[in-house]
């Protein structure tokens, strides 16, 4: 009905459609507050415009994000790891960035392998089971980092471009 990739804050959900009673209800407003038409004379839905059930799967994934990186920093610093390594260490998944020089389907490709919770997971766990205090920092650390972006909105990347997210168009 809209257009736009699937997951992107302008798509409804899969058979969802704009009421007549809606459309309307829409077409009365003034212009200010109107939803906005497309050349084929559909609504653009944006995701505010949504229910809530539309808008759900979304908002627990950040929510998730919160509470992992919640987690992690608080079983970080409650073992006294230092925090001048949590400050040194926490941006550096981003510099998975860098393999977007290499163009959109690499840069997805790195970005997202750092930027899932598998490794941090494993590199964590290895370090509760080894006694390696440094394995076990770090991986909270990166935890920490990829749970704040969740959070704040950023997601795995699709090869189309940066922006295109699974939770959203950033």
């Amino acid at each position: 009905m809209c257009g736009g990739a699937p997951g992107h804050g302008n798509t409804p959900a899969p058979g969802a459609t704009l009421r007549p009673v809606a459309r309307k209800a829409v077409e009365t407003w003034p212009r200010r507050n109107r939803l906005p038409e497309r050349a084929n004379g559909q609504l653009e839905l944006r995701s505010y415009d949504r229910p809530v059930a539309d808008r759900l799967p979304r908002v627990l994934l950040r929510a998730e994000g919160a509470a992992v990186a919640v987690a992690a920093i608080a079983l970080y610093f409650h073992a006294g790891y230092p925090w001048w390594l949590f400050l040194v260490l926490i941006l550096a998944p981003d510099l998975s960035m860098l393999g977007y020089v290499a163009g959109p389907t690499i840069g997805a490709a790195t970005y997202d392998a750092v930027h899932t919770s598998v490794l941090p997971v494993a590199l964590a766990a290895i370090g509760v089971i080894a006694d390696a205090e440094l394995a076990v920092q770090v991986g909270l650390i990166w935890l920490a980092h990829i749970g704040i972006d969740r959070a704040i909105g950023y997601g795995l990347k699709y090869p189309t471009g940066f922006k295109d997210t699974h939770l959203q168009r950033v």
